[in-house]
C-alpha cells in the first residue's frame, strides 16, 4: 500500500439496483460478478482477471431521502483517515461520513471546498491486489475532476494529498489541468460550466474497443451522452450513463480503417453531455491516457 498512498486505489458504485448495475456493467467493461456480502451488509465485487477492480453497494436510504443520486465515488489511500479528515475540514472541505471501520478498511466521506465529493481509506482490503497501472483492461485509466474553479481547487488537493502539476507550463488560460501522484500522471481538472449543476468527479474504464463498447452501453440501457470522441494522443473516450443514472466514462483504441486522426497537438472542444458539460483547451504531452 505504500506505493498507492495519495492515489485512487479503490472505486465503489452506490447505486439503486445492484443486480442490474452488476449486469450492466459486466457486460459493458467485461467484469466478472462475486459476491462478497455479509449477515448485515450486501456488497458485490466486480473482478478484472482474478483481481477485485470495483465494490457496488446499495445507496442508503438516507442518502435518497437527501436527495442522492446513483454515482461512483473514488477512495484515495492514506496513512492516516482520521487525520486526513482533519485536515479537510482545516482547508475548507467538508465530513459527509466521519472515519469509521468498514468492509474494504477505515474510511472517510469527504467534500472539497467546491463540493465535489470522495473519499478516503487506510487498510483497504483490496489494496494489496490493486495495481497502480493505468492500462489495465477493466481498470480506472484516468480521474477529471470538474470543478467550480479549478485554479482555487487544486492548491487544496496538492497541500492534503501531494498531488502536483504535471505540466509547469500550464498556464491560467489552458483550461485543463493534468495533475501527478506520486510521478504518475493519473488525471484531470477543469472548469465546469454554469450549467453544471455540481461539481464532481468522473472516472474513466478502460475497455479494448470503444465502438464496441458504446454498442453495449444502448444494448444495456444505458446512454451514451457523449462521443466517442478521439483525443490528440489516438486514445477514445465516451462519456455516459448506466441504467441508474450513475455517470461514468469509457476510453480505450478504436480501430476505424480510413478515419483520419488528428495531428495536431492541441483539442478544443465545447460539449455538453446530460447534466455534465465543458469547453475549453486540452493539450496534450505525449502523456499516455
Amino acid at each position: 500500500m505504500v506505493d498507492q498512498l495519495g492515489r485512487f486505489a479503490w472505486y465503489e458504485l452506490l447505486t439503486t439496483n445492484m443486480s442490474a448495475a452488476a449486469a450492466f456493467y459486466g457486460k459493458v467493461i467485461g467484469w466478472a460478478v462475486e459476491d462478497a456480502s455479509t449477515p448485515e451488509f450486501a456488497y458485490t465485487l466486480l473482478t478484472a482477471g482474478d483481481a477485485p477492480a470495483v465494490g457496488l453497494m446499495h445507496l442508503p436510504e438516507e442518502g435518497l431521502r437527501l436527495g442522492a443520486r446513483p454515482r461512483w465515488v473514488g477512495y484515495i489511500a492514506v496513512d492516516d483517515v482520521d487525520a486526513k479528515a482533519v485536515q479537510v475540514r482545516r482547508r475548507g472541505g467538508a465530513i459527509l461520513i466521519t472515519p469509521t471501520a468498514s468492509n474494504i478498511g477505515r474510511i472517510s466521506v469527504v467534500a472539497d471546498p467546491q463540493g465535489a465529493t470522495f473519499a478516503l481509506v487506510s487498510g483497504l482490503t483490496y489494496g494489496q491486489r490493486q495495481s497502480c497501472g493505468l492500462d489495465e483492461p477493466g481498470r480506472v485509466g484516468w480521474h477529471e475532476l470538474l470543478a467550480e474553479d479549478r485554479n482555487k481547487i487544486f492548491p487544496f488537493y496538492g497541500e492534503l494529498l501531494g498531488w502536483q502539476k504535471a505540466h509547469a507550463e500550464t498556464g491560467p488560460a489552458d483550461l485543463y489541468e493534468l495533475f501527478s501522484a506520486a510521478g504518475q500522471t493519473i488525471g484531470g481538472m477543469l472548469t465546469k460550466l454554469p450549467s453544471v449543476s455540481q461539481p464532481c468527479w468522473l472516472y474513466y474504464f478502460n475497455v479494448d474497443d470503444i465502438g464496441a463498447a458504446a454498442k453495449r452501453v444502448d444494448a444495456g440501457g444505458g446512454r451514451v451522452l457523449q462521443g466517442p470522441i478521439e483525443l490528440p494522443d489516438g486514445c477514445w473516450i465516451l462519456r455516459c450513463a448506466d441504467p441508474q443514472g450513475a455517470l461514468f466514462a469509457l476510453q480505450g483504441a478504436w480501430d476505424q480503417k480510413g478515419t483520419e486522426r488528428p495531428s495536431a497537438s492541441e483539442l478544443n472542444w465545447s460539449a455538453r453531455w446530460g447534466d455534465v458539460a465543458s469547453q475549453g483547451k486540452l493539450v496534450l504531452h505525449k502523456t499516455k491516457r
